[in-house]
């Protein structure tokens, strides 16, 4: 949804804008498209993401080698206090999922890695060696929403006795007996999501992210943002209706909701059928377009 994302913004050519998750720089090229005198500032902590970011030689784009969890922090030493808009696209991208090494995806064998910061110290394979049964029923069951998530926590603590759970392999040999016959990549996806969203800390990020983008955006500032499954969609929703991503609501005297932002659309914008058919990611994707009030 690369045009969705774009038009969300209502891009002002001298204005000031943050992509969040530059990856391959796919969304901050159209942004660059549009700016004249305006200027973009690119995130990502992926060093796969640093090298593409070397292509883009222009005055107007500058390239911050951190999290997004930073925001603040990272505009406010370039002298940046206020924006015009940010995009988010959460989740991995196409390359990391793409590249085996990195053990995003399923359909490779590798070493379970899954850091998006290659740099951090937990990786999903001590995640999957190294967690109690109890952690792993929890973030089974609350990140992927697995249904049998206790039942697997139990056969991972008691497979990993013997032999340690080292590659995507390894641990598919496990899952396999728990997946339904004909289901078993769903039933994949779901537990990769899991020890994902753990190892990034993804969930906790993203709220820290979204408290800064009420003071970050200036009025009439957009803030777009793309997920992929349904806990971050929760967060994203939460806080743009309710302005905390918590979901509760603070009014003030007279009953109106304090909130930093208002919905542009109250329902998620959702992929073509044709977008679909082309990417099979598209299929889950959610997007949410809010302004600041």
């Amino acid at each position: 949804m690369l045009q969705e994302c774009i038009e969300g913004l209502n891009i002002n050519p001298d204005g000031i804008y943050v992509d969040l998750t530059f990856g391959g720089g796919g969304h901050s090229r159209e942004i660059l498209k549009k700016l004249n005198n305006g200027h973009l500032y690119a995130f990502d902590q992926d060093s796969d993401a640093a090298e593409n970011a070397n292509e883009f030689d222009t005055r107007s784009f500058t390239f911050i080698d951190g999290n997004f969890r930073y925001l603040k922090r990272y505009l406010k030493a370039y002298g940046v206090k206020q924006v015009d808009g940010i995009l988010a696209d959460l989740g991995i991208s196409s390359h990391q999922i793409d590249e085996a090494s990195r053990g995003f995806s399923t359909r490779f064998d590798a070493e379970l890695d899954m850091r998006m910061d290659q740099s951090a110290e937990l990786t999903a394979k001590t995640v999957v060696n190294e967690y109690s049964k109890e952690q792993l029923h929890k973030i089974f069951g609350m990140y992927g929403e697995v249904k049998n998530a206790k039942t697997l926590a139990e056969a991972i603590c008691s497979a990993r006795i013997n032999k340690q759970i080292a590659t995507i392999q390894d641990l598919k040999d496990v899952l396999v007996k728990f997946a339904k016959r004909g289901k078993e990549n769903r039933y994949y996806a779901q537990v990769f999501q899991a020890i994902r969203i753990e190892v990034n800390g993804e969930l906790q990020v993203l709220e820290e992210m979204l408290e800064q983008t009420g003071e970050v955006l200036r009025e009439g500032g957009r803030l777009v943002v793309m997920s992929y499954h349904s806990l971050e969609d929760r967060l994203v929703k939460n806080y743009i209706m309710k302005g905390k991503v918590s979901g509760e609501m603070e009014k003030d005297f007279y009953g109106n909701v304090l909130k930093p932002l208002k919905a542009i659309n109250k329902k998620p914008i959702e992929a073509t059928e044709k977008e679909k058919s082309k990417n099979n990611r598209a299929r889950s994707a959610k997007l949410r377009v809010a302004e600041k009030v």
